[in-house]
């Protein structure tokens, strides 16, 4: 099954849809084989303890639904946007897993609250090169959260806006959008093409009761950096003009508290996921990922923000619960396939 075209984008034909509770962006226009999935994964929230650990498992995914299924139950904000919803538990972990069956090449990028993920910058459509605020694909298979520093990110965790927790508002002061945003550029054709020829073209490897911090809110859930994580964001080895900037798709993903979820779409939430101590004393894996390719530097911006847990003590608010350090065993590699998906359109977010 095909899917519609995204309203406004009929001359350009490019789409998104979601499949699978992953969100794909296709681009025919461009290329037959130009498509990328998303599929946003649960896991453990690592410890915030100024340890550096290896990468947490996936615990499956979020589910995910339309925004214009529910716009009745939604703000005129939300519904202006489109995208999806999804929830979260409060200090709940997330990662993303990118993926492009056919290896055809993308430049992702990824923001919080608006604030890019990459560099800490505030979100621009445009691709930027120095420092770079994006990710290649399939050279970068997951992103697990902020980059803090050269391989290092600290971990994607939700928290509610307004409490001054999230990125977003220790960069800007402003608790306005909260959520992820993202954007997909395309290789242009003929570069695809050029290194089909010479055979170059790499593929992806797959992978397969809260605490309260603040005042009670009903307001969306940003994200806020967590613990520090193994994990480097690769250079751009092809180089900024051979993305096709005149080709590209947005969406905006609204993160909803699990008491929201049930309210907008009568689903019960996810249960939340076992702690990271109780899964490292099952003996169970831990992964760790390497390439041999160059990694982009941490910005000034994004290494002098405050994780959860340095947050909270510094205003006297609850610990993060089950925060303890820990020592991962069992650490390995990690490679998993998915199976077709059904696919179903997604309006895309509006320009900036």
């Amino acid at each position: 099954m095909t899917g519609e075209q995204i309203e406004g984008m009929e001359d350009t034909r490019q789409m998104i849809t979601l499949e699978l509770d992953r969100l794909t962006f296709r681009f025919p226009e461009v290329h037959p084989d130009a498509a990328c999935a998303i599929d946003f994964q649960r896991t453990l929230r690592i410890p915030d303890d100024g340890d550096d650990y290896p990468l947490p498992p996936g615990l499956g995914s979020f589910p995910l639904r339309h925004v214009d299924d529910y716009l009745a139950q939604l703000p005129d904000a939300w519904r202006r946007r489109g995208g999806v919803l999804l929830p979260m538990h409060q200090a709940e972990a997330m990662w993303l897993s990118f993926d492009s069956d056919s290896g055809y090449p993308f430049a992702i990028k990824v923001a919080t609250g608006k604030i890019c993920a990459v560099t800490g910058d505030a979100w621009a459509e445009r691709l930027n090169r120095d420092p770079q605020d994006y990710l290649v694909v399939p050279e970068q298979p997951w992103l697990d959260g902020y980059c803090v520093e050269k391989g290092l990110i600290r971990q994607f965790v939700a928290m509610p806006l307004g409490a001054g927790y999230t990125v977003e508002e220790q960069l800007t002061g402003a608790a306005e959008h909260g959520g992820l945003q993202i954007i997909a550029i395309p290789m242009k054709r003929e570069r695809y093409e050029e290194m089909r020829r010479e055979e170059t073209c790499r593929v992806a490897y797959d992978v397969a009761p809260d605490v309260v911090y603040g005042p009670p809110t009903e307001s969306a859930m940003g994200l806020a950096p967590g613990g520090r994580m193994r994990q480097e964001i690769y250079d751009d080895p092809h180089g900024l003009d051979v993305w096709d900037q005149r080709h590209f798709s947005r969406c905006f993903v609204s993160i909803v508290n699990s008491r929201q979820w049930q309210s907008i779409t009568g689903e019960q939430p996810p249960t939340e996921p076992p702690t990271a101590a109780q899964y490292a004393n099952a003996g169970l894996p831990w992964f760790d990922y390497y390439r041999d390719l160059d990694a982009v530097e941490a910005t000034d911006k994004l290494k002098d923000t405050s994780s959860v847990a340095a947050i909270a003590a510094k205003k006297g608010d609850a610990p993060l619960p089950a925060n303890q350090t820990i020592s991962p065993g069992n650490v390995i590699p990690i490679g998993s396939r998915r199976p077709a998906p059904r696919r179903r359109q997604v309006r895309e977010m509006p320009h900036a």
